[in-house]
């Protein structure tokens, strides 16, 4: 009971750090490991290969790349005590959230478009969504931040709170350096179909309950009724498992349409219609912003409270 204590307010205190700090500019090791992990792609994966050979190069390039670094984390705690080990913790979960970077993004989009400058807020919106930004209406450049913040809220924020709490510094360590791989290996395109299959299924599996969690507290933040009507309804017609009901959640908790078509490099792609409402705006984009810091306190509260009881340390609590 002591320890989930421990761990929640590990996680208030990240948290807080991110909320003062944000992301370090430079050295963040995710960008390290991101180099790292494309100079091992480009190193078994540069040639053409069968879908059988090219699967098993995935497999053996996610295993190269992450292995290192899980040890090094796994290690820390023996190596580590104290308050040294509490300090390695609170900055590994504050470098693997991104709760105010997250909220940077999507107001640099909003801020511009509230001021009718429209191209540079397809410039803002293209530095976190890969569809050509060049071609998107005001409302399409809108829709996709909001879609971002409600997606990358549940990748870089709440599974990564989840999976510290439910395997430490290993689990939260873990989830991030799988979801890096994901976002640069998951591409359906020839060179990554095979080659980044099996670092996009393990993220499949890490994120799938943190993604119902977080679309649970969108509907409990929001439109509740709206909210699971999309989810239930919406979530399954979409092609990702997780971003479905993190998405169709959202955007009914927040009462507007999000998803349609969108236009990438390679041409229009169809996607359905997620939410219900007017179309997204400026506003939308704060509020998706909102929504997603809403959702932290919320968990941060509820997780206090629950260990604080645990612990005895609430009235009514275990004493």
């Amino acid at each position: 009971m002591e320890a989930f204590l421990v761990a929640v307010l590990v996680c208030v205190a990240a948290v807080v750090l991110d909320w003062l700090l944000g992301e370090p500019q430079r050295w963040h090791p995710l960008v390290g490991f991101g180099r790292w992990a494309s100079a091992t792609e480009e190193k078994v994966n540069g040639q053409p290969q069968a879908a059988a050979k090219s699967l098993i190069l995935g497999v053996f390039g996610t295993l190269a790349v992450i292995t290192p670094v899980m040890v090094l984390a796994t290690a820390l705690q023996f190596w580590l005590s104290g308050w040294w080990w509490l300090l390695a913790q609170v900055a590994g979960v504050w470098l693997a959230i991104s709760l105010r970077g997250l909220a940077e993004h999507g107001r640099a989009v909003s801020t511009a478009l509230n001021s009718g400058q429209g191209k540079q807020a397809r410039l803002a919106v293209g530095q976190i969504v890969s569809r050509d930004a060049g071609s998107l209406t005001d409302e399409g450049v809108a829709a996709a931040a909001s879609e971002s913040m409600l997606e990358n809220g549940a990748d870089a924020v709440f599974s990564s709170l989840f999976w510290y709490l439910v395997a430490g510094l290993p689990g939260v360590v873990l989830h991030r350096l799988v979801n890096t791989l994901d976002a640069m290996w998951g591409y359906r395109n020839a060179r990554f179909l095979y080659f980044g299959r099996f670092a996009a299924k393990v993220d499949d599996l890490m994120n799938w309950l943190p993604a119902r969690l977080t679309a649970l507290t969108y509907a409990l933040l929001g439109n509740t009724r709206l909210a699971l009507s999309c989810w239930r309804a919406q979530a399954k017609t979409w092609d990702s498992p997780n971003a479905g009901p993190v998405m169709a959640a959202g955007a009914g908790a927040l009462g507007v349409t999000l998803g349609g078509p969108a236009p990438y490099t390679n041409g229009i792609k169809q996607r359905p219609v997620l939410g219900s409402g007017p179309g997204a705006t400026a506003t939308t984009v704060e509020e998706a912003i909102a929504l997603v810091q809403r959702g932290v306190m919320l968990w941060l509260v509820a997780l206090l409270t629950l260990a604080l009881g645990l612990n005895g340390l609430w009235p009514g609590g275990a004493g």
